[in-house]
């Protein structure tokens, strides 16, 4: 890669260690389950300039599931996903016909309590995993990561609820994040940013990324279905007070 193509708003540093880091984040998400995206939306946050995080993060981020995807699509449960697609053309609709600044502090404490309560409150009825009830959270989701860029967290939370086998949850919640993340390209593009100046930038991100999953992959064949579960509860609930604490600080 021809350093020199990074954007001088990143720095050579900067952009070696985030491509690192993103084949790191990966690995965690196809091992976990969830938790890399947020990961990496943290770190980038540090360099990349603020108007270009989101819609940055999500051209990597699609990269990424899509990877994850592509190697577990024999465990994607597509009847969720067809309960899914269309939510997000909802939630992305609106999103993008309103496109505000929601408070921070709102969608903080708005995500951290779904995905408390996904993890750890009663379980929710089975009607909520039904079309309207995926349709629905779809939407919701879809519309806050115009504004909050990582709502992975909240898919995954849901998701997990779905589903007991640990490669079914990993390859559906990457087929569903494939489908919020892209619409992010069109969006974006139409109020102005420009993508051009961060392409190779980005497509080095997804290449790494796509080698984290990989080894991701290999270990979560070494993990049960209950320890799975369990890291995932832990790693959601890490990152829930996460966003409580950014709320209250």
């Amino acid at each position: 890669m021809d350093l020199t193509l990074i954007p001088d708003s990143l720095g050579n540093g900067p952009a070696i260690f985030l491509l690192v880091m993103s084949a790191v984040t990966s690995m965690i998400t196809a091992a976990l389950g969830a938790g890399g995206g947020v990961l990496l939306l943290v770190l980038m946050a540090m360099w990349v300039p603020p108007a270009a995080i989101i819609p940055i993060h999500g051209m990597i981020q699609l990269g990424s599931n899509s990877g994850r995807a592509i190697l577990t699509w024999r465990h994607t449960d597509w009847r969720v996903i067809a309960a899914f697609l269309p939510g997000v053309v909802l939630g992305m609709g609106v999103g993008a016909w309103l496109l505000v600044d929601l408070p921070q502090y709102v969608w903080q404490l708005t995500i951290a309590g779904f995905v408390l309560y996904l993890c750890w409150g009663p379980a929710l009825p089975k009607a909520a995993f039904g079309t309207p009830g995926i349709l629905m959270a779809s939407a919701l989701t879809s519309f806050l990561t115009l504004f909050v860029g990582a709502t992975g967290p909240l898919v995954a939370s849901f998701i997990k609820q779905i589903h007991d086998d640990r490669f079914r949850t990993v390859a559906t919640f990457a087929t569903a994040m494939c489908l919020q993340h892209a619409p992010k390209a069109l969006v974006f593009g139409v109020a102005g940013f420009v993508f051009r100046e961060w392409l190779v930038f980005i497509l080095a991100m997804i290449a790494c990324g796509f080698a984290g999953t990989w080894l991701g992959l290999h270990f979560l064949k070494s993990l049960s279905n209950r320890h799975f579960q369990q890291g995932l509860n832990l790693l959601l609930t890490l990152l829930a007070f996460r966003l409580i604490w950014q709320a209250l600080t």
